[in-house]
């Protein structure tokens, strides 16, 4: 039997020990104070250990399917319930902007939950963990039009998020990316092949977003010359855009995480 116990006191300690009264007297922490982080600690420390450790070793055990055909990928026996708890309890955009539906926590409380989420159930952890470094780059760099149409989805965890960077040529140095974006009209059309796509593909929710690094036409060459565009999986119209999954990697000690 598997048992995980989250270590909350150590938590609070470390929180007290780097004066953590001081931020919440600042304006957008003014609702964190250290009697909320503590409830909220504890509620994901039963989550993590009832709900995301629960189906930790069936996922490791049964794995991922994928459909050649369709490109479609299933996840593990209980995996999808567990994530829409997940959602349920607001996981998803603990750290995001209120406006947006967020619940605007200091990243420190975040952290801690993410821990938690990844020491229950590190294959499913990597999801929202994804889509909240997603719903961070388009707050801080994304236009108002992407914003008003992508954050409320992604921070709701109604849809997911990807960071889509490696190609088959090059992983640490990104100065090779080949895929290209050709200007059509008010979009982009992206061609080209990524891997390494952690819940590029799932059955959790109908939409992924995927944040993907390519250039333009007149780009220079090395890390200058790459731009970032967000592509849905489902366009706006509801058409299925032309994104495919063409396979699965194995991941030694988390079977379960789609990439």
């Amino acid at each position: 039997m598997q048992i995980y116990k989250a270590p909350v006191d150590e938590m609070m300690f470390l929180l007290d020990a780097f004066g953590y009264g001081e931020v919440h007297k600042l304006e957008p922490y003014a609702a964190y104070d250290l009697d909320t982080m503590r409830a909220v600690l504890d509620q994901t420390a039963t989550f993590a250990s009832e709900v995301m450790l629960a189906c930790n070793r069936v996922g490791d055990q049964q794995g991922l399917s994928w459909d050649p055909k369709t490109g479609a990928v299933t996840t593990p026996k209980g995996f999808k319930e567990a994530y829409q708890r997940l959602v349920e309890g607001g996981y998803v955009g603990l750290a995001a902007p209120p406006e947006y539906g967020g619940g605007g926590a200091p990243m420190s409380l975040a952290s801690f939950v993410s821990e938690m989420h990844t020491a229950g159930n590190k294959s499913m952890s990597m999801c929202p963990g994804l889509t909240a470094g997603l719903v961070e780059a388009l707050h801080e760099h994304g236009s108002k039009e992407l914003q008003d149409r992508y954050m409320e989805k992604l921070i709701s965890g109604t849809w997911t998020g990807t960071m889509c960077l490696t190609e088959p040529q090059c992983g640490t140095d990104l100065g090779l990316v080949r895929t290209k974006a050709i200007p059509e009209g008010d979009h982009y059309r992206l061609t080209g092949t990524k891997i390494w796509i952690t819940f590029g593909e799932h059955d959790f929710t109908e939409n992924i977003c995927h944040l993907v690094l390519a250039r333009l036409p007149d780009a220079p060459e090395g890390i200058k010359g790459i731009s970032t565009f967000l592509v849905p999986k489902i366009n706006e119209d509801g058409t299925r855009n032309n994104v495919k999954c063409t396979g699965l990697e194995h991941k030694m000690g988390i079977h379960a995480s789609p990439t």
